[in-house]
Parts: C-alpha cells; structure tokens; sequence
C-alpha cells in the first residue's frame, strides 16, 4: 500500500481478536512514535506499554469509551514529561503526533488500532497517572489500544473542499 493510501485508509478498529501483538510489531510502533516530529526536538515523550488485565479493567472503570480494552492484547499509553520541553505548553502537540505516527504503524503492519482520549480531561488524567504511577511531571495525552483486527471499518472520504480557504478566509 503506497503512503497516500494508508493516510487515507487508516480507520479506527475497535474489535481484536486473540492473537498477541508480537515483540517486533510492538518495537516498530514505539519506534514509529518516537520518530514523530516535536518543537525544537525535545522528543518529550514517554510510552506506557501496557497488557495487564487487571489495569485493563481499572481503565475501563475510569474512561467511559474505552470498552475495547476487553478485547485488546495491549495498550500504549503516550505522555508527556513537561521537563523534557524546551517550549513549554507544547508537548501536547508533540505527543499528538507521536500518537498519529503509532496509528500509521499499526495500520502499515496489519494491525488495528484506536486513539483513546485522556488529556485534557482532569479525571481521567488524575485517574490514569495514578493506575500507573506516573510522576507529577508527566502528564498521559492518550492511550492507543493495539490488536489484530476482528473487524475492518471501511475508508471513508473525509475530503471537504468547503473547509480550504485561499490566503484569507
């Protein structure tokens, strides 16, 4: 599949079957995110590999959309350590795009994935720093379920030329 494709083609799978992601699968998504681009390449993120049932379910308890947790063989927690930032306020953006580029990943080896939203919402930051562990200056952005697809959405054109507007709005 060429680049342009897999942008396009890339949907969110929240259905997985049985089988593991494999220890290579698994090194080329961390690889893939921490390939993103980030402000002044400070790369101030840290990852989360997560499999524990038992903090599967805790999650569930705390994220009112993260019911494919049940079904997924992993998760990867992306966050963000305000420390590592060179231009404060941007890490958002920076683990934002490390979130994409594991999506990419996910997709290009045949796997199915699903961005699961944390930051901003106060709760669910609170309740997953604490599930985890994570120090005070590290702050969870999102968490991205990880499987062999039990399903696969179909593309959809998302393509609005009503939203492109020409050197002025």
């Amino acid at each position: 599949m060429d680049n342009l494709q897999l942008l396009r083609n890339r949907r969110s799978v929240r259905r997985f079957t049985a089988q593991p992601v494999s220890p290579e699968q698994l090194d080329q998504l961390l690889r893939a995110a921490m390939s993103a681009p980030s402000a002044g390449n400070c790369q101030p993120w840290h990852f989360v590999v997560i499999d524990d049932r038992a903090i599967f379910e805790a999650i569930m308890q705390v994220h009112p959309y993260s019911q494919m947790l049940k079904e997924a063989p992993l998760a990867i927690l992306v966050c963000g350590d305000q420390t590592l930032e060179r231009y404060p306020g941007y890490w958002v953006q920076d683990c934002s795009a490390a979130t994409q580029n594991l999506l990419l990943a996910a997709h290009a080896l045949g796997l199915g994935a699903v961005w699961l939203g944390i930051y901003p919402r106060e709760e669910r930051v609170a309740a997953i720093r604490k599930l985890v562990g994570l120090p005070d200056n590290v702050t969870p952005l999102s968490l991205v379920a990880v499987g062999q697809p039990a399903e696969t959405p179909p593309p959809v054109d998302r393509f609005r030329p009503e939203r492109i507007h020409t050197n002025r709005w």
